[in-house]
């Protein structure tokens, strides 16, 4: 089994997704958030998985809190990092000692609409399709390479919460499945291709 740290800035709906797992669950033995009000914290410590948290506001900068947080989790001994809804950008310091081994959901298809928007934006430039995207990352924003991909059509009406709700129904079936994936071994990174081998096999 592999030790899984999740980084959590907010409500924690993904989270709760993941500790809900009867495969993952048990493997979150972590939760951090930058932000000491965050439901996410709530939601673990209802699951009795260890929680901690580092406020920016502590560091002299970023880079020193992206030190402070990977030797956190090296403590920890974390073999997976999952970030879900962790508003942060995380640097090399944090980056570089878990190359591929940490994922990211984000809200559309990577790479159009990267950032903290992204549903926003795809409503905004008027597309007809959207989606969602979990992909391994690396030191640029919303960058890595794509693990699993998948569409949501945009619908005539949509607002940002009906669309919203169509890619977090989608977002909770994607991320358990790439976690799963990684956790089992099945997961191979060649350049920007990741090879996704079938459940069952390693």
């Amino acid at each position: 089994m592999a030790s899984v740290a999740v980084l959590a800035s907010g409500v924690g709906s993904n989270l709760q997704v993941l500790l809900d797992d009867p495969d993952i669950g048990s493997q979150v033995a972590l939760v951090v958030s930058d932000r000491p009000e965050a439901p996410a914290l709530e939601r673990a410590r209802g699951k009795g998985v260890k929680t901690v948290v580092l406020e920016p506001s502590g560091f002299e900068n970023r880079a020193s809190y992206d030190a402070a947080l990977a030797a956190l989790l090296e403590e920890e001994g974390t073999e997976i990092v999952v970030l879900a809804g962790f508003m942060r950008i995380l640097g090399p310091e944090f980056v570089r000692p878990f190359a591929g081994r940490i994922l990211n959901l984000h809200p559309a298809l990577l790479p159009s609409f990267p950032g903290a928007h992204g549903i926003a934006d795809a409503l905004g430039w008027g597309v007809k399709v959207t989606g969602v995207t979990v992909h391994f990352v690396d030191e640029e924003v919303d960058h890595g390479p794509i693990i699993f991909q998948e569409a949501v059509p945009v619908l005539e009406g949509d607002m940002e919460d009906t669309l919203a709700e169509r890619i977090h129904e989608l977002e909770h079936r994607l991320l358990p499945a790439a976690v799963r994936a990684q956790a089992e071994g099945r997961l191979r990174i060649d350049g920007r291709i990741v090879h996704v081998k079938e459940e069952g096999t390693k």
